[in-house]
């Protein structure tokens, strides 16, 4: 399609115009324009008149309307919200030259500014860099019609006269297009001459300037940049909206082009390891983390996207999903372990490491998924979980402690849900029917009216009503009484600490609670069922609907009552909404990790955030690899990662990375116990090729079974510690390969980094071209009692389980409340395949125990309870906090680690 334009000059030379809209139609069927008008006051304002004309039909055209004396600030704000509107693909700012400032100008985002005002795109203008800026729409128009010439200017010379921006950006593109420029003030003494010697004349802004037809050379173009007026008589109005069109057209064309999946371009951190492996604070404070946004760019993140949390970690926003969504995943690795002793085996190390070599020396594009760690473990026995000698994530100090504070926001979240209870059964108490109803839908101005979550309360209830006047006294005693019973209270406040006091603890017996006491108790705050919405939900939608579908307790005549219900999921889904997005971090090579999400492994499932994941694969693109960890051994992290977060996800692993250790596989193999904070015997210190062989032959190889019941293949990484032998790691890995392993590798990522993972990066990437048969364990199905049967007889080798009338009673519960096709989330003990905490090994011929069962529905699981479980950990006789304290003078943290 072509638009043809004439224009009329003074000197009767008749100009013609050719404009390609191609481009504009193309653009419009990909994606909508708009130009935005910011003008100063309704009125018959030409300029919007002729964009009207040259570019309404292709371009949508939106007009704010400024009062003329507007304040700066305002203009500012309404420029914000502008550059974050997608939708806007350019902004034209038609305002008076007082209201134009500097700041003002310089607000407006560079790649929407489609008539390069603002001084980034005016600076790139003069450097001649138009790649990402704009040719300011009146110079466009202006150097058309000298190309247009009859004939040609080509090494001829220009005469400007006047002054002002366009007279810069006219001289730097007359330039460029190889014509000779010369400037003039309209009261030079010398202008009769210099106008005599042009080929060209442009009067910029010079209204009243009349030039005598005797001064122009015949054949010599003249142009003026006028009023609005008489531009647009003369035509070069309409041409001016020409060009700004096409720069509408070029923004957004630039736009759709960064949505694109972008290659990387990591720039890795050298290591330069000591020997011996200094402390890992000493390690993470020896390497200078890149900021934030400079990893996010090399990995392909849109400045957009990102919301820095200080100079080294930054949230990350969910829109990337949108905008990748076309994009293929990547591959999909687990990392598990076998049973591990108190003092953990490594998995968080082992992951780091496995990124750290396929990123900083293979090259491949690979991302790690953690879980924040809690800090009740950071200052209680067991330390940090940010990995550790060389293969840490950094800043270690802010990996371990507060980081973006998702762990306070879920809190935060839980505690108000919890208040929320305590105070609802206190007004029910002490108010009649028509009292509560009055105070919980209050006139307002003269008007009662349901929020829109009553509402939804009132549709649940089977009330199709929505004015309050209209409910019957049997409706509103039904609207506004929950009536919890006490006693079946399933919601416990929390607190990120290990504070065994907390367990158990009477609340309400202030004399303003009048006699509303109960027995209630602390959960660790990574053991609300909170955090374990957070890590399975798939968007800010989904989080908000399993927030409502929270069961809090039930009713005296046995109905679940919900987060819903108590009007309460809205406000705490508010106080959740950036916790959803996962933080982008490093390792101490610069390769990229997302850290989000931290639940329980024993009560909850134990795993990372699915969006987490999803993000990561789809950023690290086809050929790139997604690292993820589950925690504690496969029989507890590994089956609720495949049975619970996979159906979640949708996504399919395709490789297991089993990490063990020569310590743990003596242990299994008839070691003695192995105790935090104690010397390790010298069974684990000196060679004892007895004890590892059956330890192999006993917890490894049913490990490697497990992994291998849902399909997907498994390389053992045997984590080396430094007193293990050339014997002991041989062997580990000769029988691992004999008892199922694709493949089994020796790791000494702790004391080299990368460079120490590279055997089991090669390993894993040869593992994930193997075919997967990914399955689940169970169809969700079979009623709950043949789903826990299932796990315990074909994943911890039990011959029955053993559950009791309590149990099955809510089971029956359960399955009348629908509930019954819930996956399984087995409450278990780390230290053993079994129930029994001290059997070690492969144990066989045990009846495993369900003492309690309930359900966390917003979650989306019921968790049997086998043995005792504790949801609040206690603190030590000595623990980490004696050796952690502060720099005064520098604010350097001391003895974290």
């Amino acid at each position: 399609m072509r638009l043809d334009f004439f224009f009329v000059f003074l000197d009767n030379v008749w100009f013609s115009f050719t404009f390609n809209l191609d481009l504009f139609l193309l653009c419009c069927i990909i994606s909508s324009l708009s130009l935005l008008y910011c003008i100063s006051k309704a009125g018959d304002d030409y300029t919007v008149e002729i964009n009207k004309k040259i570019a309404g039909k292709v371009i949508s055209m939106i007009f704010a309307m400024f009062a003329f004396s507007l304040l700066c600030a305002k203009i500012i704000g309404e420029l914000l919200k502008l550059n974050d509107d997608p939708k806007v693909s350019g902004v034209y700012l038609h305002l008076p030259p007082a209201s134009l400032t500097s700041r003002v100008i310089n607000t407006l985002y560079p790649e929407k500014d489609v008539d390069c005002i603002t001084d980034m795109n005016m600076g790139r203008l003069v450097q001649g860099n138009l790649s990402r800026g704009f040719v300011p729409p009146l110079a466009g128009a202006v150097l058309s019609l000298l190309q247009k010439h009859d004939a040609s200017l080509e090494g001829k010379t220009v005469l400007l006269v006047g002054e002002g921006p366009l007279k810069l950006a006219l001289h730097c593109l007359i330039e460029r297009n190889g014509m000779f420029v010369q400037s003039s003030h309209s009261n030079s003494n010398s202008l009769q001459s210099q106008v005599m010697h042009a080929d060209a004349l442009v009067l910029l802004g010079a209204e009243s300037m009349e030039i005598p037809s005797t001064w122009v050379r015949p054949g010599a173009a003249i142009i003026r940049c006028e009023s609005i007026l008489k531009s647009v008589i003369s035509g070069l109005g309409y041409l001016t909206a020409a060009y700004r069109a096409q720069n509408v057209v070029q923004s957004c064309s630039r736009w759709l082009q960064e949505q694109q999946y972008r290659p990387w371009h990591l720039h890795t951190l050298k290591l330069l390891p000591l020997n011996p492996v200094p402390s890992d604070i000493e390690i993470s404070r020896a390497q200078t983390p890149k900021p934030i946004d400079q990893l996010a760019a090399e990995i392909g993140l849109l400045p957009e996207e990102l919301e820095p949390y200080g100079r080294s970690k930054a949230k990350v926003r969910l829109s990337l999903l949108d905008r990748l969504h076309s994009q293929p995943d990547g591959k999909y690795i687990l990392v598990a372990g076998i049973t591990p002793t108190p003092l953990g085996e490594g998995k968080s190390t082992v992951t780091i490491g496995l990124v750290q070599a396929m990123s900083a020396h293979l090259k491949l594009n690979s991302f790690a998924c953690l879980r924040q760690p809690s800090q009740g473990p950071t200052f209680g026995v067991k330390g940090g979980a940010a990995g550790g000698g060389y293969a840490q994530v950094i800043p270690m100090e802010e990996f371990n402690l507060h980081l973006t504070g998702d762990i306070h926001a879920i809190t935060a979240a839980n505690n108000l849900v919890a208040a929320a209870i305590d105070a609802r059964m206190l007004h029910e108490a002490t108010q009649s029917d028509k009292a509560l109803f009055n105070r919980l839908v209050p006139s307002v101005n003269g008007v009662r009216k349901f929020s829109p979550i009553q509402i939804s309360r009132l549709q649940g209830l089977g009330i199709h009503k929505t004015d309050p006047a209209s409910l019957t006294p049997q409706e509103v005693s039904a609207f506004a009484r929950l009536d919890l019973d006490p006693s079946k209270i399933t919601w416990h406040r929390v607190v990120d600490t290990n504070d065994r006091f907390l367990r158990k603890i009477t609340v309400g017996q202030a004399s303003t609670e009048k006699g509303q006491t109960r027995e209630t108790g602390f959960d660790i705050a990574v053991a609300s069922e909170i955090m374990a919405i957070l890590a399975l939900s798939d968007n800010l939608g989904d989080m908000r609907g399993r927030l409502g579908r929270m069961v809090v307790g039930t009713s005296r005549s046995g109905k679940p009552v919900t987060a819903e219900d108590l009007g309460v999921s809205g406000a705490v889904a508010v106080l959740m909404k950036d916790a959803i997005k996962p933080t982008l971090m490093q390792t101490l090579e610069g390769t990229p990790v997302f850290v989000h999400a931290g639940p329980f492994a024993n009560i909850a499932h134990g795993n990372s955030s699915v969006l987490a994941d999803k993000l990561a694969l789809k950023l690290v693109g086809q050929d790139g690899f997604v690292v993820t960890e589950a925690g504690f051994g496969a029989d507890i992290g590994m089956e609720k990662f495949f049975n619970i977060k996979c159906r979640a996800s949708g996504l399919k692993p395709n490789v297991v990375v089993l990490v063990a250790t020569v310590r743990a596989l003596k242990m299994h193999g008839g070691g003695p116990n192995v105790s935090a904070g104690a010397p390790l015997p010298r069974e684990y210190i000196d060679e004892n090729l007895s004890l590892v062989a059956r330890g192999c032959r006993s917890n490894l190889r049913k490990q490697i079974q497990i992994a291998k019941l849902f399909g997907v293949p498994v390389v053992v990484a045997l984590n080396a510690f430094r007193t293990d032998t050339p014997a002991e790691i041989d062997l580990v890995c000769q029988i691992a390969k004999e008892c199922g392993a694709s493949d089994a590798v020796s790791c000494q990522h702790w004391s080299q980094g990368g460079r120490g993972c590279l055997e089991l990066a090669l390993a894993v990437k040869e593992a994930a071209r193997q075919p997967t048969n990914f399955q689940f364990l169970y169809n969700t199905e079979m009623p709950i009692v043949e789903k826990i049967r299932t796990i315990a007889q074909k994943v911890y080798g039990a011959d029955d389980i053993e559950v009791s009338p309590e149990v099955q009673r809510k089971i029956d519960y359960y399955n009348h409340q629908g509930y019954g096709s819930l996956p399984i989330c087995m409450a278990k003990t780390h230290l053993s395949l079994s129930h029994m905490p001290d059997k070690k090994g492969a144990p066989t011929g045990f009846v495993l125990p369900i003492r309690d069962i309930r359900a966390s529905v917003g979650a989306g699981f019921i968790y049997p309870l086998v043995g005792t479980m504790s949801t609040m950990p206690g603190l030590p006789t000595r623990p980490c906090f004696y050796d952690i304290d502060i720099d005064p003078v520098t604010e350097d943290i001391i003895g974290l680690f």
